[in-house]
């Protein structure tokens, strides 16, 4: 696992373990991000908002999720995919 992505998993366990779970979509995940989604995650050179997430990482997630743990894999998986990270 890379700094970067290291990090990041980092970040966004810490943004969205206080989400209301099981989410049923992105929206339910609005009220848990600390600056709604204009939440930004930086590491390294790497800044991601929580809009360019929800809009560039949609077809990689796969709701509803149970646990942070499930989302935020996803979310990683789906960055690397689209070359994010």
């Amino acid at each position: 696992m890379s700094d970067t992505e290291s990090q990041l998993r980092e970040q966004f366990m810490d943004a969205f373990a206080n989400a209301d779970f099981p989410v049923k979509n992105q929206m339910s995940l609005v009220p848990a991000l600390p600056n709604g989604p204009g939440t930004k995650f930086k590491a390294d050179d790497v800044t991601i908002t929580a809009m360019e997430l929800a809009a560039k990482l949609g077809k990689h997630q796969d709701f509803p999720y149970e646990d942070p743990e499930s989302l935020v894999d996803d979310i990683i998986a789906g960055l690397k995919a689209e070359d994010m990270i």
